[in-house]
């Protein structure tokens, strides 16, 4: 699942009341640290600004900031990403709506659909006429057959249902579950609860991590996700289909989470930022992936084997990937943490020192807790903005990957594109974010995706440009995930570090609000054509505006050469330090 809405509510990380740049108190990395930025100067000290990019520790000293074991590990947890992607999104093709119409008599089973809808009098395929003996009629006698003088009589509703074969989409929920006519919005409901489980996770994830440990909570929950996701495929009871997918949601958000983490504290200094963004390009290859799927399967049965084996194999890696050392370290395991370090060192070819010491560091307690993203005018400010913004990113990320059955075209092509565009965004908003300030960049990504969707709504409903329509949803994908890697990246730059993991907590009430209703917004289309697109629109836009009143972060260059006395810090650096 994207970056935006897999952080987590860790333990602050220790703080230093020293007016100088120092090393970190604690080995362990804060979860919403993935992205490893360095502070804004709204959250420095108003001395010699420390750079959390430049920080170390005794582990990355002895066994290599970033080297072979290194790209190695983080490379082989970013596979766990693959899974995840493949649950969230397998919805477009397992969800996707068929044509259907009422069950047609035995004997009628060779009279055209149309025919059969206009003898019935199923106009909405919900309902047909009532008191009409239908043995009467065979195909061979329906010239003759005349319908009774009030042929608008009485309609009673249909309680079986006929499905298109042809229609490349193959036997859906729809189809499974008879999930037409009243009982549809059940889809969405569906498609809730996996997201509901997902919102849920994000929320405990992080505490269940903290207290048993990256490895372990990584590889539970692994286990667990490839358990329900085949118990998916031999279900046939709805109930307990809703249920197994609240579960798989609460459980793949805790994957990502933990092996997002784990990947993090493998690295220290600038290495955090390169190997937080190792987790996002599986993404875009694993929609690609599943369209492909999809399209040869044509079965949500079969789809959901296809994406529940891979788990297992995933699941081997405990023997492969070793516990974070940093956090073996907080818990004072020391023979661990030397066994790892000794085999990163070898696996780097770096020679240790004969006589090195690893000592458990000293934490300090903190008892932050919501109400200080409120108490100062600073806190509040960034506080209101980015509760709007993480709802506005998620709702239009989602809205856009979740809708693609609704807007028309091939869905496996729509989708494998929208994947395809997704990796140049990813890379290059990593490489601009690096150069440059994120406010603008990030601002110009939510206009601008505003603007795609505006366009794709002014062609809505006319067949001739739905080619364009389809340009204008690619564009929009591109600058939307282009915001989806800057704004945990932000989040993390302008909270100071005492309450960065609260913040960005409460940034996942917001994401996971979001993701509930996502499921419901494709029901827009069937109360006005129009409707989907401009509501994206409008939250994009809303979104862009939002971020115009959030400060600007300092760019690397500029943050290095500044010194104490000489104005290296603006002025939100002393509302920060309120806090």
């Amino acid at each position: 699942v994207p970056l935006c809405i897999m952080h987590d509510t860790g333990k602050p990380s220790p703080t230093s009341n020293s007016s100088t740049t120092t090393k970190p108190t604690s080995p362990t990395i804060p979860p919403t640290q993935l992205a490893a930025t360095p502070q804004s100067p709204a959250a420095a000290p108003a001395v010699a600004p420390a750079d959390d990019e430049d920080e170390t520790d005794v582990i990355g000293d002895l066994m290599g900031h970033y080297g072979k074991w290194q790209l190695l590990m983080t490379v082989l947890l970013s596979l766990f990403q693959v899974p995840n992607t493949f649950h969230i999104s397998s919805s477009v093709y397992q969800a996707a709506n068929k044509d259907f119409w009422c069950q047609r008599p035995p004997q009628l089973q060779h009279m055209s659909v149309d025919v059969w809808r206009n003898l019935s009098g199923s106009t909405d395929n919900c309902h047909r006429r009532d008191g009409l003996d239908w043995s009467q009629l065979s195909n061979e006698t329906t010239g003759q057959w005349e319908l009774p003088e009030d042929e608008n009589g009485k309609l009673v509703a249909c309680d079986k249902w006929e499905y298109e074969t042809q229609d490349n989409v193959g036997n859906t929920w729809t189809s499974e579950w008879d999930l037409v006519c009243d009982k549809e919005h059940l889809k969405q409901v569906a498609e809730m609860f996996f997201l509901l489980g997902v919102a849920t996770g994000g929320i405990i994830s992080g505490y269940l991590s903290d207290k048993f440990g990256r490895k372990t909570m990584l590889f539970i929950s692994a286990v667990l996700q490839t358990i329900f996701g085949l118990l998916l495929y031999f279900c046939r009871s709805f109930e307990l289909y809703l249920t197994l997918r609240a579960l798989l949601g609460l459980v793949s958000v805790s994957v990502t989470y933990s092996g997002l983490i784990l990947a993090i504290e493998y690295v220290d200094g600038k290495w955090r930022t390169i190997a937080g963004m190792y987790n996002l390009f599986p993404l875009p290859i694993s929609y690609m992936i599943i369209s492909g799927l999809a399209y040869l399967t044509q079965d949500y049965q079969r789809l959901q084997l296809c994406i529940g084996l891979p788990g297992i194999f995933l699941c081997f890696l405990w023997f492969v990937v070793p516990e974070s050392p940093r956090w073996l370290l907080v818990k004072g395991r020391i023979e661990e943490v030397r066994r790892i370090i000794e085999a990163a060192a070898k696996f780097n070819g770096r020679q240790l020192p004969a006589d090195y010491q690893l000592t458990p560091p000293t934490q300090e307690s903190s008892s932050q807790d919501f109400t200080y993203l409120f108490r100062s005018s600073y806190l509040r400010r960034i506080s209101i903005c980015f509760l709007c913004i993480w709802f506005t990113m998620n709702l239009v990320y989602y809205g856009i990957i979740l809708n693609m059955s609704s807007f028309g075209g091939n869905v496996y092509l729509n989708s494998a594109l929208a994947g395809l565009v997704e990796i140049p965004a990813i890379a290059v908003a990593m490489y601009i974010i690096t150069k440059v300030g994120k406010k603008w960049l990030f601002c110009a990504t939510l206009i601008c995706a505003g603007v795609a969707c505006c366009c794709a709504a002014i062609t809505e409903g006319q067949p001739d440009l739905l080619w364009l329509k389809i340009t204008f949803l690619m564009m929009g994908k591109f600058t939307i995930s282009a915001g989806n890697t800057i704004m945990p990246v932000y989040t993390a730059e302008l909270y100071p570090t005492p309450i960065r993991n609260v913040g960005v907590g409460a940034c996942n009430v917001a994401a996971g609000l979001a993701l509930i209703l996502t499921p419901y917004l494709s029901l827009l289309n069937k109360i006005e054509g129009h409707l989907l697109m401009s509501l994206l629109t409008a939250w994009s836009i809303f979104g862009g505006v939002v971020v115009l009143f959030l400060p600007e972060t300092a760019v690397r260059s500029k943050t290095r050469n500044s010194t104490p006395g000489q104005g290296g810090v603006n002025s939100n650096a002393s509302a920060a330090k309120q806090v």
